[in-house]
């Protein structure tokens, strides 16, 4: 059960990484295009917002994907040099203390969209752009990074609980050069 879990939010975040992959790759060829069309005087214009919604998009939804592919960055000098159950106490502490952090962003990410939605604001530029629009996707990849980090507590704990340290360990242990390079 716990494993069926582990695996529906990682291939989740696979599908989720992709998509995102490919708005990217919509938004380089976008300002590619940009600046072929400005050597022979023409604009597309809004090729420099669009890109920076869809930079703030592309960061707050890849996140969730980084987490469940270890890919984070933890300082694991202390963690090499402990046994099994201090390296899980260390991944427990690890995975709640990015679950508070990801849950407080997008507990206060709210009120932001909110006050946008609520004033109608829009970019002070020529697309005029609705900001609920980039923010609503803004505060989604946030909401769900908390949501995937908290799945990933309950689950370290159900793990943990049970002893089974090395699926605990494969969700949310550290990986270091040294273990990769042994």
């Amino acid at each position: 059960m716990t494993e069926n879990l582990i695996a529906a939010i990682r291939r989740a975040n696979r599908i989720i990484a992709l998509s995102v992959g490919f708005v990217l790759t919509g938004s380089v060829i976008l300002i590619i295009a940009e600046i072929l069309l400005r050597e022979a005087g023409i604009s597309l214009g809004g090729a420099e917002e669009i890109s920076g919604y869809v930079m703030a998009g592309v960061a707050s939804w890849g996140l969730s994907y980084a987490l469940t592919e270890l890919a984070h960055v933890r300082i694991d000098l202390i963690r090499l040099r402990l046994q099994e159950r201090g390296k899980a106490f260390l991944d427990l502490l690890a995975i709640v203390t990015l679950a508070a952090v990801a849950t407080i962003v997008a507990v206060q990410c709210w009120p932001v969209l909110s006050k946008t939605i609520e004033r109608g604001s829009t970019a002070n530029t020529p697309l005029e752009t609705p900001l609920w629009i980039p923010q609503l996707v803004w505060f989604s990849g946030w909401l769900w990074f908390a949501l995937c980090s908290c799945a990933l507590v309950i689950l370290t704990l159900v793990l943990l609980m049970r002893r089974n340290f090395d699926t605990a360990d494969s969700l949310v242990g550290a990986r270091s050069e040294l273990e990769l390079e042994s």
